[in-house]
């Protein structure tokens, strides 16, 4: 599949086919989330910084859209009532809109560790990380995820959590980023930062597998688990534009692990040239593949 982002080109990819919630203050949310752990994956306040720049800045929010938009449209095959719903890192509020569009659906409660995202949307709101979660057993009939869970240091823990808060037979929904998502960038960097700088620092995040994913849904303890990829193929003019709607999208580097110092402008260039060199297409273009993968399971 491949699409081409409006900002460059079209999108041209045709689709495939609150009650009962913790009353945690904001406050005691937001130490939750700015708390620093040197041996974490990821450095969660520098992820919730990007995320606040991002929305403050004009949020690239095609992707996530899209992803919404595809994620919430299985519920049409889903069987079940749903009158609570969680958005999990509503990000732009994409999802939140497409549920409150479902007249089976009361009740929305979007959450994200941004306070910037979080202050642009309405009805009930919670702002907290994906890795920790604020709800009391049973509170939600279905739980809906878009592009957040890759960010989640202890997937399985989080899980655990969602699981914990869906009642008896309620619904997980869930889309993250795959192993194979950005897998251009990742070696033109490499490549870069190797011969400009004579080492390399982890520039792209690690992601699961769909072997993996489907596996870890059932051992923490989903019924009926389900889960699926597909790739989208994204073009832009050229290796610095991706990097650029990474960060409009809150999806630049957060790892603990990072080196804090910003790439040099010589690194930067041969980036960009190796990239047009491995991956550019005949129109000058440049192609940048994202993996995206669909979770889907009951509580039991």
């Amino acid at each position: 599949m491949t699409t081409h982002h409006q900002a460059a080109g079209s999108f041209v990819n045709p689709k495939p086919r609150g009650d009962g919630c913790a009353r945690w203050s904001c406050q005691t949310v937001a130490r939750a989330v700015t708390s620093a752990d040197p041996s974490a994956l990821f450095d969660r306040r520098a992820w919730r910084l990007h995320r606040d720049r991002a929305a403050r800045d004009g949020c690239v929010d095609f992707l996530h859209s899209e992803i919404a938009d595809r994620i919430v449209d299985r519920l049409d095959d889903a069987r079940g009532r749903f009158r609570t719903a969680l958005d999990l890192g509503t990000h732009n509020g994409a999802v939140s809109r497409a549920l409150e569009r479902r007249p089976e659906i009361e009740t929305v409660v979007a959450t994200d560790p941004s306070f910037v995202f979080l202050g642009r949307g309405s009805g009930m709101r919670v702002a907290t990380d994906p890795e920790l979660i604020p709800f009391r057993d049973g509170s939600f009939d279905l739980v809906v995820s878009a592009l957040i869970l890759h960010w989640v240091g202890d997937l399985p823990g989080t899980l655990i959590q969602l699981r914990r808060i869906l009642k008896p037979g309620g619904l997980l929904l869930a889309a993250m980023l795959g192993g194979r998502s950005l897998a251009e960038l990742r070696t033109a960097l490499f490549e870069a930062e190797l011969a400009e700088e004579g080492g390399v620092s982890p520039r792209v995040s690690p992601a699961a597998d769909l072997g993996d994913i489907a596996g870890l849904l059932l051992r923490t303890g989903y019924a009926m688990p389900i889960a699926d990829a597909e790739t989208l193929t994204i073009t832009y003019p050229d290796a610095v534009a991706i990097m650029h709607d990474l960060r409009g999208m809150g999806e630049t580097n957060a790892l603990s692990a990072r080196r804090r110092t910003p790439l040099r402008p010589s690194t930067l260039a041969r980036a960009a040239a190796l990239y047009a060199e491995r991956f550019g297409l005949p129109a000058g273009r440049v192609s940048a593949t994202f993996e995206i993968l669909y979770l889907t399971g009951r509580a039991p």
